[in-house]
Parts: C-alpha cells; structure tokens; sequence
C-alpha cells in the first residue's frame, strides 16, 4: 500500500468533483471512503473554529471543581457487551474546553452519543445542576473489560492520545499531526473534533475508531485499528487535504519529556536521580543504519534533523528500566512505555525532526519527534500516510548491534588533573550492552570510533565493565565555543575487525564550564 504524497492535486482539480461530501451523521451509514471525502470537501471551505460560549463557565468553577468528577463505569458505552473494551467518557475542564462529538457504529450506521451529566459522579452534587445540558465531552478512553481493568487508550484535546503499554504507566503521548512545531506561535494545533467508534463483533479483540481531523491549515481522515496483546498496537491510516501552506509538516509526533538523567544531572536539582518519560530517540533508516540520539535538557531551543529515505522505524524510547535509577514509587518513571513508530509503504524522501526545548520542571512536555516529507506542504496538497505504533516496554525490533544503555558526562582529565583542564572540556563515557559485544575479551577488545563536528576527541579508548557485561566508550572532548551559538554534534561506534558492532550513539553538546572545584576552600571566608 502506497504512503507516498498525492503531488499536485490542485484545489478545484481534486475536490470539487466531491464538493457535497457531507459528514456521516446520525442513523445514516457509515464508511471511512465517506469521512475521508467529507474531509477533502472542507478542505476547500473556509476553516470555522470551534465554540468558545462554555468558556467563562469553566473558569469559575475552576480547576479543583472538575477534580471531583468521575465516570460512572455503569453507565460506560459498551459496559454489558461481549466487547473487548468498554468506552469511559471524558468531561470538559479547564484544560480541555472544546467539545467533540462521539458516535458509536453499530450494523454499519452511525450513532451520536449526547452528553448527559448522568454518565458522570460528582464528589459535589449540586455541581451537575448547574452544567448545561449540551456542555459536550473532551474525549474519552477505552478500558479492558477482563477483570484486571487494564486502559488501551486516551483521547484528550487537540489531537493528542496515549496509551499505558505494557508496563500500564502514562507517560509520553502521541497526536494525529503537528503543525510549524518549533516555530514558537506559529504552531497550530489541528484537533480531532470528531469520532466514530465500530462495535466490535462479538469475540473480536480489536476495536476500530475513525476520527475526523479540523484545522485552519489543513482536515484529514484517521482510521486506527486498536488491540492489546500485551503491549498496545494500533495501526494508522491517515489522509491529509491542505488548506493552507505550512514551513513543517509533522507526521506521526510524538511528544514527551526530558528533564535530567545520569547525562546532565546537576547537585541539587531535585532529590532524585533521574526525571524523563523517555531517555533516547531510536532509529533505524532506510539503509538500515541504526541510530540512538541520547536526549538532552538543552540551554536553548535545539532542533535536529536526520535525513532518510523510506525510514523503516523511529521512536522515542524509555531504555532505563531500574527503579533506583528513578527513586519515585508515585510516578513510575521506570515504567513508562516506548512508542515505536513503523511506515507501513514508503515515506519517501524526508527527515526525523528532533526538537528539544529546555525545561527546569517535569510539568512541561519538551521533547518533540516527527517525520517531515521533503515535498512542499502547500495549499492543495494531499497526502496519505500509513504507520503502525507500539506502545512497548521494549522496542518491537531490537537491532542486533549491541545497544547505548547509558551515556554520562563529567570533568575532563583524570584524577589530580581537573586544574589543568580548560572548563569548557568534557568527558564523555557511553555504555553499549548486546550480543555482539559478549564474545570479545579484554584480549581482543573493540575499536571506537568517535568523531566531533567541532573541536577535537582526546584519548579514546574501551573498558569491559565485568561486573555487567557491558563495553565502555571513554573520551575527552575539548575545545572552544562552536560558532553561530551550535552545539557540538558527536558520534561514536564500537567495532572489530571493520566490522560494527553497535548502533551508532549520537548526541548534541552544548560547552558549558563545570565549576573546578566542588567544594569551597577552608581559607576563602566562605561557608
């Protein structure tokens, strides 16, 4: 099946032969050819944002009123079926204001499911009596309803949903599309503002959903197949109709946080060791080339690219499995899941977009992963992209090459030599771990290879870490400030014999002075 752009489909050419493709609607049939031509169709009208009129409303009752409200799982969509899920709704708060509509399909015709307050608990009652009755829901999830009552999936706001995976711990979330991402507020945020749910057939352990996609830049179709075999797996068509030019079109985001890890952990930051929802960007090109980008906590906005063509897989990863790494029982950083990205067709011609902002909380989600096709995203355009995500504790297709398990960074030099280094220089230790790797003895150890694009690499060598099995890649990098406020981009590679063992561990350095001493002299005055 084709992914590839639909170039040069022009405004009047490509819709109007579908200029009176209306929406589904309620009791009427339903098919994904007839919401994929309804979006198409208001792809050439003008772009109606939504509703704002419930806006003061919400608030006054403020933040802690809509804490109290919950779903009545009784009155779930789905809750006395022979489903493999029942459907718990969301209700609209202060932060998630703009209502979308729901249908059930069920024997091939559409079903609109109006808001009610009765679907819903309220820890204050008089709460319910002073909603509106047509105030509308944000969203909803989708429950097991086997007797573990595991979640699939959430939708809420925007075009944003996420799964649990298979450790069953939120973490990063995924959206139908971005936007001009990293153009500050240039960055718009389509949503789905409708939805259409298949029953499943008795039996079935798959549930599909369509959902409609409405933008000031563009409309657009999904259907997504969902099932849980352990991890969640959902496969993803999608079809793109342009309203208007953008500078970066984002196919299949994925949006999480990095804070601090044992790479850029600071004294006195916070009481734990380590804070992210992920530690690392995956790749595997079109060549078959494995890439791992550790992520980082930048000073400022860094974006990277890496060019492909018809990527086989990209994914931002939570490697970092120990529960003493993390130290937070209430959080479960350990187990938040992975979320691997695999095209399904080619892609074409493009880049992995890598944007990471800078961040000092863990509130703020600051980590951004999506493919740009290298094709103009002008008015007009369509495209049609096709992908499946997992939602895992491991990746789906580990490589094997031995894999970066840890990258940290320190003071330059070696003990009683700190003095003599300049404050701008770094150590860089990395960590690789797999098959690969087992055979080899400190006798007949691996090669790295390490390359900067900017300054120089001192004094790289290998260390077999016995007590773990691991390899280590050690070196100095020194030098000046880059020009043009860069970072200075590194690579390293462990191999044998011309051989490569390893994927390829990349990373983005930003030269900041490390103090030159960690503690305060006794003769200074200070305390």
């Amino acid at each position: 099946m084709s992914t590839t752009a639909l170039a040069g489909v022009s405004a009047l050419g490509g819709w109007s032969r579908l200029a009176h493709a209306a929406r589904p609607g309620d009791g009427q049939p339903f098919s994904f050819d007839a919401l994929v031509a309804h979006a198409r169709t208001l792809a050439g009208q003008p772009y109606t944002p939504p509703s704002d009129h419930y806006e003061k409303l919400l608030d006054d009752l403020g933040y802690e009123s809509f804490m109290g409200i919950d779903t009545r799982k009784e009155a779930a969509l789905w809750s006395d079926s022979d489903t493999p899920v029942r459907l718990e709704f969301f209700h609209l708060d202060q932060n998630a204001r703009e209502p979308v509509d729901i249908h059930v399909v069920e024997d091939g015709r559409s079903r609109h499911i109006a808001y009610d307050a009765d679907l819903f608990s309220y820890e204050d009652p008089e709460l319910a009596e002073r909603l509106p009755d047509d105030l509308g829901f944000a969203g909803f999830r989708l429950v097991d309803r086997s007797g573990d009552e595991l979640e699939w999936l959430a939708f809420k706001g925007a075009s944003y949903f996420r799964s649990p995976g298979g450790l069953n711990q939120y973490g990063l979330s995924a959206r139908g599309i971005s936007v001009d991402t990293g153009y500050g507020e240039q960055e718009a945020f389509p949503r789905f503002s409708a939805y259409w749910l298949i029953k499943p057939a008795p039996g079935d352990r798959e549930i599909t959903i369509c959902a409609l996609l409405e933008g000031e830049a563009l409309t657009g179709a999904y259907r997504l197949r969902v099932r849980r075999p352990g991890n969640v797996i959902m496969d993803i068509e999608s079809r793109l109709f342009q309203r208007n030019a953008v500078q970066r079109l984002g196919i299949a985001p994925l949006t999480s946080m990095f804070w601090f890890s044992e790479t850029n952990a600071r004294r006195g930051v916070d009481w734990r060791p380590e804070i992210h929802d992920s530690d690392g960007l995956a790749m595997t090109t079109g060549k078959g080339e494995r890439l791992w980008r550790a992520l980082s906590n930048p000073p400022r906005v860094q974006y990277s690219a890496f060019q492909d063509q018809d990527p086989k897989g990209f994914g931002l990863l939570q490697r970092d499995r120990a529960f003493d790494h993390y130290q937070d029982p209430e959080v479960g950083f350990e187990k938040r899941p992975s979320l691997w990205v695999e095209p399904r067709g080619g892609w074409g011609a493009g880049h992995v977009g890598l944007l990471e902002l800078p961040t000092d909380e863990e509130v703020y989600d600051n980590i951004n992963v999506f493919w740009v096709p290298q094709d103009k995203t002008v008015a007009g355009q369509e495209w049609r992209f096709d992908y499946r995500l997992h939602w895992c504790s491991e990746e789906p297709y580990p490589p094997e090459l031995a894999r970066v398990v840890s990258t940290r960074t320190g003071r330059a030099g070696g003990p009683g030599t700190y003095e003599d280094q300049s404050v701008l220089a770094r150590k860089f230790v990395i960590d690789f771990a797999g098959d690969a790797l087992s055979g080899l003895t400190p006798d007949d150890e691996p090669e790295p290879d390490v390359a900067t694009t900017h300054g120089r690499i001192d004094n790289p060598y290998v260390q077999h870490v016995e007590d773990t099995g691991r390899w280590r890649v050690i070196f100095d990098w020194q030098g000046e400030l880059p020009p043009d406020d860069k970072p200075v981009e590194l690579r390293a590679t462990l191999g044998h014999e011309g051989r490569i063992l390893t994927e390829t561990w990349l990373y983005a350095y930003y030269p900041q002075a490390l103090p030159r001493r960690l503690t305060a002299d006794e003769d200074d005055g200070k305390a």
